[in-house]
């Protein structure tokens, strides 16, 4: 059975080299037994490939974007988020404020340095408002969110105008790199909140301590803060982080047996014990939806994706019960635009059923080279390789042979580890690209050719 195996190998690695065709071939009939000639097929199809709207997509994730950007192509793109922020059970200020009064109170929008922290234009004038959430927030961690729903639209808590590369900040601390330096620099937008929310804030933590005993109560009174942009197109921040701060002085005695004034502060985080829902609005992206005989489209975050459909139902009759090896896919992409400011391809996208999506991103899966299939991009190629899906096919053709197989592809965040066993690195986590990007991929009748190898034993 190995000599078998062995004689297989070679006669698919031959089809592969020779082309596709759909030609009966005996392999290794002076060398095998008459009962175990084997037989190997090529036969050629051609799939269907469009382009659909992704109305939301599932985003679970501490981080998240901030602004308006607009792409000739890919239209505009309109990003803000809804956040709790976690509380520590039984928690109470470290220290009693002064006359028990609180100073002010802050609201940090954090990010990396550079590019990885912002795209589009660095300059472009942007102003941040915060608004109240109202009522608790329920674990919907899909991007087509309602903030009315949860807000208060009409009292404003603090705005502030900003651009990503804040002009402010010195060279000499901006150059900082040691990050345990006292003047280490971290971007962020610094927004002043009503010290009236502090001061509730503060009170509360006096007059009824139940409401701090657990995460629940705390967002009950506290459910969060939206934070949105009012004004300015031409960038977005990826945030990294999101805290408030409250600023209080407090008197203490010194070494010398002094009464003294302390600043100090307490400070609440967006953590992932913690709910944020993320908002992201795609708009001016219908000519993409129309029908194109040249490309397909995928845009992130939301957006649009492509929609491949394999003709599983003609496969299944001209196959009929050979033993299905080999279906290799790969998608060919077109150079990217090379206007100011041009969204790059992603670097990865999944291959999956439809009907498979939700549950996909939902239950933290990841590539299994069954049902669902990782592409990797080749900036050299502009290709993305899924390898050998014939799995996914078999499964079809054994539960559903009279329809066709509906996939889609879609832009993905992946984090894995280094591995000297494995190219690329051992997957960890798959998830939503929530980074804007964009590319056209090619559907010409070429590009959508797909060869099928079967192969079938002598009786």
């Amino acid at each position: 059975m190995e000599i078998k195996n062995l004689i297989l190998g070679f006669a698919l690695g031959g089809v592969l080299l020779s082309g596709c065709n759909d030609e009966l071939s005996q392999v290794g009939p002076s060398i095998q037994p008459d009962a175990d000639r084997s037989f190997v097929y090529a036969d050629t199809f051609y799939v269907e490939a469009s382009t659909v709207k992704l109305d939301s997509v599932y985003a679970r994730t501490v981080s998240g974007l901030l602004g308006d950007i607009y792409d000739p192509l890919y239209g505009h793109l309109t990003t803000d988020y809804i956040c709790q922020f976690y509380c520590p059970e039984d928690y109470k200020f470290a220290h009693e404020p002064l006359d028990g009064k609180v100073d002010s109170m802050a609201f940090f929008i954090m990010y990396n340095r550079g590019e990885n922290g912002y795209m589009g234009d660095s300059l472009a004038p942007m102003t941040a408002q915060v608004y109240q959430v109202t009522k608790p927030l329920e674990r919907n961690y899909y991007t087509n969110m309602d903030p009315k729903q949860y807000c208060d639209m009409q009292t404003l808590l603090g705005e502030k105008t900003y651009t990503a590369y804040d002009m402010s900040i010195s060279d000499s601390i901006r150059n900082i790199t040691d990050s345990s330096d006292p003047n280490y620099y971290t971007p962020n937008v610094r927004i002043r909140i009503s010290t009236d929310v502090a001061q509730r804030f503060y009170d509360e933590t006096v007059n009824n301590p139940e409401t701090f005993q657990n995460q629940d109560s705390f967002n009950q009174f506290f459910p969060g803060f939206y934070v949105t942009t009012s004004f300015g197109t031409g960038s977005i921040l990826k945030v990294a982080q999101s805290s408030f701060f409250i600023y209080y002085k407090y008197q203490t005695t010194n070494e010398a047996g002094r009464d003294t004034i302390i600043h100090t502060r307490e400070q609440f985080n967006v953590t992932k014990e913690v709910i944020q829902m993320n908002r992201m609005e795609n708009a001016n992206i219908e000519h993409l939806l129309e029908p194109n005989e040249e490309y397909t489209y995928m845009k992130t975050p939301s957006g649009v994706c492509t929609r491949i459909v394999i003709p599983a139902a003609e496969i299944g009759r001209r196959i009929g019960d050979h033993i299905l090896n080999n279906l290799n896919f790969t998608m060919e992409a077109m150079p990217q635009e090379d206007w100011l400011y041009a969204l790059e391809a992603p670097s990865y996208v999944m291959l999956m059923p439809e009907d498979s999506v939700k549950s996909f991103f939902e239950n933290n899966k990841i590539e299994d080279n069954i049902t669902a299939f990782r592409g990797d991009y080749s900036t050299s190629t502009r290709v993305y390789s899924f390898g050998n899906i014939s799995n996914v096919l078999q499964l079809h053709l054994e539960s559903n042979p009279d329809e066709d197989l509906r996939l889609l592809v879609i832009p993905v965040n992946r984090t894995y580890e280094t591995s000297q066993y494995t190219e690329g690195g051992i997957t960890t986590s798959i998830s939503n690209y929530l980074i804007p990007s964009a590319v056209k991929l090619k559907k010409d009748k070429e590009s959508r050719k797909i060869v099928v190898l079967t192969s079938q034993y002598d009786q």
